[in-house]
């Protein structure tokens, strides 16, 4: 039917956001070492214009070398696009992320991804990181990481995906309860990892496109997604271990769509 080839349109017109196209990352470290990346494309630096001193001078240095605005703000408005008040050091650098966009053009695309992994209240930056980089190394269509409810995509993340966040197949949205209905519309089943699940992730039949929840070790998936979740699944445990840490549950089920050839 029409309605399943596509996000609602009331979600598609939403502008897209300069977080959807970049990776943030701030501190003089971080930042030099994006500059120094060759890789990687920058699309500007903001520095504060209270910062002066070597430090500064080695950060506009490296900027000019590769060709990089440097932009001049304030230290406030340099902590509130960092969004990090504590650890900004009073610069950052936005990194063009290629593969990284929105759900809703991903939905819109005539190539949409077969395989969908959405992070559900997952907030330790060092899961998410790993989850990235064990999902792009599987292939993976598309990882959804909303912009709340979900540790954001800082230097933390970066460096938990040794950098993969960079070129992962990010798709952003507002929510993990919007990517939810949003995916459901789009006829997409969901299915969610629970310990207690009967069916399991190697013995269930799962269709040629799907999405699957993965939600935070304390509190499972959230009450917004849970109503669109089609069927749950676990992980066989042994030995009275009764669940794994949620980036070594993410790496089961990536490498057992790869076994199936998805």
């Amino acid at each position: 039917m029409p309605h399943e080839r596509s996000a609602p349109r009331e979600y598609r017109e939403q502008a897209t956001s300069p977080k959807d196209r970049f990776v943030t990352v701030y501190g003089r470290k971080p930042v030099l070492e994006a500059l120094a990346d060759t890789r990687l494309t920058v699309d500007k630096v903001v520095l504060a214009d209270n910062a002066h001193g070597l430090a500064a001078r080695e950060i506009i240095d490296a900027a000019r070398e590769r060709g990089v605005e440097v932009q001049r703000a304030t230290p406030h408005r340099v902590k509130v696009l960092a969004g990090n008040g504590k650890q900004d050091q009073g610069v950052l650098a936005d990194v063009v992320a290629p593969r990284m966009r929105t759900l809703a053009d991903a939905l819109a695309s005539s190539r949409r991804p077969s395989s969908v992994l959405l992070l559900d209240g997952i907030t330790t930056p060092a899961n998410v990181g790993m989850i990235l980089r064990t999902a792009t190394a599987a292939g993976i269509g598309g990882i959804v990481v909303p912009r709340r409810g979900v540790a954001g995509l800082d230097p933390l993340v970066v460096k938990a995906s040794a950098g993969v966040a960079f070129t992962a197949p990010v798709l952003r949205v507002a929510t993990a309860a919007e990517a939810a209905a949003d995916l459901r519309a789009a006829g997409y089943p969901l299915y969610g990892l629970d310990a207690g699940a009967r069916r399991t992730v190697f013995d269930a039949d799962l269709p040629g496109q799907a999405a699957f929840v993965l939600g935070s070790e304390t509190s499972g998936v959230t009450d917004g997604v849970r109503p669109h979740v089609n069927r749950w699944l676990s992980i066989p445990m042994a030995g009275g271990v009764e669940s794994l840490n949620v980036a070594t549950a993410a790496a089961v089920l990536c490498f057992e769509l790869v076994r199936r050839g998805r």
